[in-house]
């Protein structure tokens, strides 16, 4: 965990005091309480109704846990998205039955896709009534069957105890991801004496694979024999604390580092070896590290389409090392000569004890890195600044010089969130909260929020576009009425406008609804994004000129209340490089898209 982000451990480092037996008797409400208490929860994003009334009132007599008010419910779930994300603790989120829990869906299968640790509790309808089409019923074990780690139907009070003690274990274990604990109307209301256990129920099965000496060894060896290694790291990285040893790994092995989306800020950016990120946005001299590399030494990472393109042509000159946690992941998407079932933090701690152990000779790779820095110099990051126009590439880089690279960012989702990835310089895990995998919208905002709830001395931006900040600005009013001072700086271009991106690119610039603007008044920015912020409340200003945005980005991280800075700029750029769905890195499109 980021210790700037929290002084508390977490449940899984927490010493558990557990009494076998409750002498007092409970409600399930408040066994439900209870066990969140010893879970050592602390926050938790809530929205009531009828089958979730009964944890609502017990939740009021909690003096532990403070309870955040979402405004809707997906607002809440990706509030837990953001505190797991940037604590590394579970997230916990709660909702009503129907509606209330249908609601959290994109969530949930959010967190699956960027396995982040959720603990996600819905009202149900009573026992008697399910599969009778009650008034907000739906059957949400079974909605989210494919998009959760593990889910529950509680049918017995007390069975609570037991249910919440496994689910915290299974979402924080090898590799995270969300937990639904669907508990009826009639079991919230039961009184029974609860007993407390000890452990999970499975606690055997919960322990990490390691991977054999014998292999790991087998790889030192083929990185003695290579001549052009790359090292590919993703989330599994940051979700197992393994920044650390993967910097030690690298230093004494010299091998160049490049990262996913989600691995963003498990190697520091500002390093001789670092490549920043590689796949369909990512730097060109990272895209062309993997495909010339005659070693791919990939740990925590899914191999998918967004990084691989082609995904036979990927890394074709390679023999291919992977280390991951999960065994479904291994020879999925991309087969590996060496798939290596592991807790990666363990392969690259052993890693770095066998190299001293045995005093392996670190040769170094001088033709292989005086190649990569050509690529740098040839391929820089770039992009034209027009007289009279705010860049959106301009814009991260002002936040990132003003925060000396150590804020918190969270995106939306579209070319907002590539320019930021681009153009801001991660020096840290967990910096970098973005919807990853599932790409949902309206998820900056609300991830800020819950980031900003754990990391509350940390300064932290939403990098939002106009399209996503729209989908869940109701929870503006979260920010002010629980006085949480995140930021949002909207990249307003008004339209969608990655989409706007490929419409350019692969269908002849023939516009089908991504205009976001009003069409009576389309020279105007619409809506009024500061008129709505300061109806909530907000602090919020407007920029459309270059001299204008420095001192507005300094007004924004000088206050101390919620702040919204909207920044009209061009829609016509394109994010760059681009390679085209499915491509390869000979495909890649670098020119600047001319108007």
């Amino acid at each position: 965990m980021d210790p700037l982000c929290s002084s508390h451990p977490s449940a899984e480092e927490s010493p558990q005091r557990w009494t076998k037996t409750d002498s007092q008797e409970m409600s399930g409400a408040q066994i439900v309480v209870q066990a969140l208490e010893r879970e050592g929860v602390e926050v938790l994003f809530a929205y009531p109704g009828g089958a979730s009334m009964a944890m609502h009132q017990a939740l009021t007599r909690s003096r532990r846990i403070r309870t955040v008010l979402p405004r809707h419910e997906q607002g809440g779930i990706f509030m837990a998205e953001g505190y797991a994300r940037a604590s590394g603790r579970v997230g916990v989120c709660m909702a009503t039955s129907g509606p209330g829990a249908t609601n959290l869906v994109t969530g949930i299968a959010d967190a699956y896709m960027d396995s982040v640790p959720i603990v996600a509790i819905t009202g149900q309808v009573k026992r008697d009534m399910i599969g009778k089409g009650a008034f907000q019923e739906t059957d949400v074990f079974g909605i989210t069957l494919p998009i959760v780690k593990h889910s529950y139907l509680v049918l017995d009070a007390q069975d609570l105890p037991f249910v919440f003690r496994d689910a915290f274990a299974i979402a924080q274990t090898g590799r995270p991801g969300p937990v639904v604990i669907d508990i009826p109307k009639d079991v919230q209301q039961s009184v029974v004496r609860p007993q407390w256990p000890e452990q999970p129920r499975f606690a055997r099965t919960l322990q990490l694979p390691r991977a054999s000496d014998e292999l790991l060894r087998h790889v030192l060896d083929l990185i003695g024999k290579s001549e052009r290694p790359l090292l590919y790291v993703g989330g599994g990285i940051i979700t197992s604390n393994a920044a650390e040893a993967l910097q030690r790994f690298a230093e004494r092995t010299r091998i160049p580092v490049c990262t996913t989306l989600m691995g963003i800020g498990a190697f520091p950016e500002t390093h001789e070896l670092s490549l920043k990120w590689l796949g369909m946005h990512g730097t060109v001299y990272a895209n062309f590290a993997a495909d010339q590399c005659d070693l791919l030494l990939a740990l925590g990472v899914r191999f998918d389409d967004r990084v691989t393109g082609k995904v036979e042509e990927f890394a074709k000159r390679a023999i291919i090392v992977h280390v991951d946690v999960d065994p479904s992941e291994l020879n999925k998407n991309k087969p590996a000569h060496v798939p290596i079932l592991s807790d990666v933090r363990y392969a690259l701690e052993r890693w770095n004890q066998l190299l001293e152990e045995e005093r392996r000779p670190c040769k170094g790779y001088p033709e292989w890195m005086d190649r990569i820095a050509q690529w740098k110099k040839t391929y820089p990051l770039q992009y034209r600044e027009p007289k009279g126009q705010i860049m959106p590439q301009r814009v991260i880089q002002e936040l990132c010089r003003l925060t000396q690279g150590e804020a918190i960012l969270t995106t939306g989702v579209g070319q907002h969130q590539m320019w930021a990835a681009q153009y801001y310089t991660f020096r840290r895990p967990r910096t970098f909260l973005s919807s990853s995998g599932l790409g949902a919208m309206g998820f900056g905002f609300p991830a800020a929020l819950g980031a900003k709830i754990a990391c509350p001395d940390r300064q932290v931006i939403d990098v939002d576009g106009d399209g996503s900040f729209l989908m869940n600005i109701q929870e503006l009013a979260t920010a002010v009425t629980e006085g949480i001072p995140a930021k949002a700086v909207i990249l307003n271009n008004g339209h969608l406008g990655m989409v706007v991106q490929w419409e350019d690119r692969f269908f002849e610039g023939n516009r089908a609804h991504t205009f976001l603007g009003n069409p009576r008044n389309p020279k105007e920015p619409y809506p009024d994004y500061v008129t709505i912020a300061r109806g909530f409340g907000v602090k919020a200003e407007r920029v459309s000129r270059p001299e204008e945005l420095i001192p507005a980005l300094e007004r924004l991280l000088e206050c101390d209340e919620p702040y919204v800075l909207d920044v009209i700029v061009p829609y016509t750029e394109h994010v760059l490089p681009m390679i085209p769905a499915g491509g390869t890195v000979r495909d890649m499109i670098l020119e600047h898209w001319e108007d």
